[in-house]
């Protein structure tokens, strides 16, 4: 796992809402548990800070971290994506959001750039700079700041149209499967992850996975997937699971925590 991965989900479980700046040390001590090393939090805390994910606030002797706009934005999104969304969309209409684009061949970064962003906001790519994604997305922070001869359109699947053969092409769908079933090895059995030493570490472990997945998860049309599909079977046991962590691991993490207020929320 990922420290930043594994920071972004101690936030968003145990901080997001709260209004502190929480001590370094606790970072520290918290991802210890599942195996992060001092000098990875620490210089991972300093990486987040420099590309805005982090503010500092030093207290006394000690240094402190808060949230900024940004990781606020990125830890809402998370919790969305979680608890309200779901992995599995049965919406009865078949609304697609199409995007177009020229970018000029030397253009290298900002190609590279505008198809990350494509690929995180769901979509794929339907043909040479025509990339399209489920439902109605609004396509203004993925081409934002890139200059991108951009044209986006609203659709609906006409026939011929072979529906299931463009999703297959556009999604890589076995490999999202694979990743949904690994993670039902790991976790649907009645012990998992018995190397953590305690809830708050399974909890950080579970969680980071579990989002490592839906946020490459395009959430496709249930009707295009194949009829074994595991993500509704993958939710169910994420969330089981996070209620039976729940209860300890907030415990855990409460012993942790040496917070201040976050004066910057107090002024929102």
């Amino acid at each position: 796992m990922r420290p930043q991965s594994v920071i972004l989900t101690f936030l968003g479980d145990h901080v997001y809402g709260r209004g502190v700046c929480v001590a370094s040390r606790s970072f520290i001590e918290a991802f210890a548990r599942v195996g992060i090393s001092e000098e990875a939090t620490r210089s991972t805390l300093t990486r987040m800070v420099r590309r805005g994910l982090l503010r500092r606030r030093r207290s006394g002797r000690r240094m402190y971290f808060g949230l900024t706009p940004t990781s606020a934005e990125v830890l809402k999104d998370g919790e969305r994506r979680i608890w309200h969304s779901g992995v599995v969309n049965d919406a009865d209409d078949d609304r697609w959001t199409l995007i177009g684009f020229s970018l000029p061949e030397s253009w290298q970064r900002q190609r590279h750039e505008l198809r990350s962003r494509l690929i995180w906001a769901g979509f794929g790519p339907l043909q040479n700079g025509l990339w399209i994604a489920p439902g109605e997305v609004d396509p203004a922070e993925v081409v934002e700041d890139l200059g991108a001869n951009v044209k986006v359109f609203s659709a609906e699947p006409r026939r011929p149209t072979d529906m299931p053969t463009l999703v297959r092409d556009a999604y890589d769908l076995e490999g999202l499967g694979d990743r949904y079933r690994e993670f039902l090895r790991r976790w649907d059995q009645a012990d998992p992850a018995p190397e953590a030493p305690d809830d708050l570490a399974r909890s950080l472990m579970l969680l980071t996975g579990w989002l490592q997945i839906i946020r490459a998860d395009p959430r496709l049309p249930l009707r295009y997937l194949p009829d074994d599909w595991p993500a509704e079977k993958a939710q169910r046991v994420c969330h089981a699971l996070h209620e039976r962590f729940r209860g300890e691991a907030v415990a855990v993490a409460d012993g942790l925590l040496d917070t201040v207020l976050d004066e910057s929320w107090a002024e929102r």
